[in-house]
């Protein structure tokens, strides 16, 4: 849907791993080991995008680090494209439609960090939920967007990115 949209491949995983949290960034040699792509490449969307105003760069410790450009006009309806894109607002919806009391729900793994695998790992806490139902619903919608879905009950100490927090009922939240 979005290839045809964004033809070039490594705009599309820059698009995804700034915009699926306005918390990720990174730097020009790191961003082409993790998308296994040449530094030409990443350079000449990084600079395009920049130029653009997506993107804004700083410098650490000789490094020009890159990161989503919060205040664009656009960021908010380009982030929600994204997640849309990876299926993430309809995990939410599902998951909150019928599964007990929810205190909240987390983006891990991999699309967390803005990389898009494939599997859509998910971290849901709260009280009495129903997991059997929770893990089918999982297969479920991952069958819908073509992806593996893991959802996890249990603590995570790596980054998360909140969707859904019942407590302040936020969604989503970067």
């Amino acid at each position: 849907m979005l290839e045809s949209l964004i033809t070039s491949k490594t705009r599309l995983k820059l698009l995804i791993k700034f915009f699926v949290s306005a918390s990720n960034q990174g730097h020009l040699r790191g961003l082409a080991d993790e998308f296994q792509e040449s530094t030409n490449a990443i350079r000449k969307e990084l600079n395009q995008l920049s130029e653009a105003g997506y993107l804004e760069k700083s410098t650490d410790k000789n490094k020009i680090v890159y990161r989503a450009n919060t205040k664009h006009s656009l960021f908010k309806p380009l982030q929600k494209l994204i997640h849309t894109y990876l299926g993430i607002d309809d995990v939410v919806e599902f998951i909150l439609q019928k599964a007990g009391d929810i205190q909240e729900v987390s983006l891990v793994g991999n699309y967390a960090e803005g990389i898009d695998s494939g599997n859509i790992e998910i971290l849901i806490w709260g009280n009495d939920l129903n997991q059997a139902y929770l893990l089918q619903l999982a297969d479920k919608v991952g069958k819908k967007l073509k992806k593996e879905i893991v959802v996890n009950f249990e603590d995570y100490d790596g980054h998360r990115i909140v969707l859904f927090d019942n407590n302040s009922k936020i969604y989503p939240r970067t």
